[in-house]
């Protein structure tokens, strides 16, 4: 799963190449992002490359290739493309349970889509690797995702490394929820909300870490957790 910033430049990358036939120089790139240094390039450039959807080619300079583009093969011939930050169908994707037939039964596949920290900020949220199924009866009404938890910061509330929490999808939260938050649009973590006047602060649950503040313009909430799931 791509940033909008990552999204961003990928489409000029491969735009530019379509164009050219030769990839733009990172003052370029730099320009058409309206950042301030070409270091924050730097960091996208590796993102991509990591996540599989460019390589640089070795001892050349500006070398770099465009392997794919989000949405397949209508997205590289240029189809218009409004990411967000959590894609897919994060809606419920039901498939019978096996069962007597005198008690059918359904379950709900919930798709996980990368992982989140539970820490310091990291890019977080990438490709749908594949789905935890859970029964109906365990999910509020709403679309739901599930995220794999990195980092230690939320150990108090019961939140360990490895688990996996469930999302309810949503873009608002109370005073006290445990929340996916996105900041600046680029970085994502798992943390509790609290509104403090104007003001969002992102609290941890491990006294290891500091209380993060920031204006409500930096912040968006991507959803709600609503349960965990862990492995023994």
């Amino acid at each position: 799963m791509l940033t909008r910033k990552q999204s961003e430049l990928l489409r000029f990358i491969n735009e530019r190449m379509k164009e050219t036939g030769v990839p733009p120089s990172f003052d370029e790139m730099k320009d058409a992002l309206d950042l301030r240094s070409k270091s924050g390039i730097h960091r996208l450039i590796i993102a991509l490359e990591e996540r599989g959807f460019i390589r640089r080619l070795p001892n050349r300079a500006r070398a770099i290739e465009v392997l794919r583009m989000p949405g397949g093969d209508a997205e590289a011939r240029g189809r218009r493309f409004e990411p967000s930050v959590i894609e897919g169908d994060l809606g419920r994707v039901r498939a019978p349970a096996p069962s007597r037939e005198d008690e059918p039964r359904e379950i709900v596949a919930i798709p996980v889509m990368g992982r989140i920290a539970a820490g310091t900020p990291i890019s977080a949220l990438q490709n749908r690797s594949h789905t935890i199924a859970l029964p109906p009866e365990m999910l509020p009404q709403g679309e739901h995702y599930a995220l794999e938890v990195r980092g230690d910061s939320m150990i108090e509330a019961g939140i360990f490394e490895a688990d996996t929490v469930v999302i309810r999808r949503q873009d608002t939260a109370e005073t006290g929820d445990i929340v996916v938050a996105l900041i600046d649009d680029e970085e994502a973590t798992l943390k509790r909300l609290r509104r403090r006047g104007a003001s969002i602060a992102l609290e941890a649950a491990n006294p290891a870490y500091e209380t993060r503040i920031f204006g409500p313009d930096r912040v968006r909430i991507q959803g709600k957790l609503v349960g965990l799931f862990r492995r023994y």
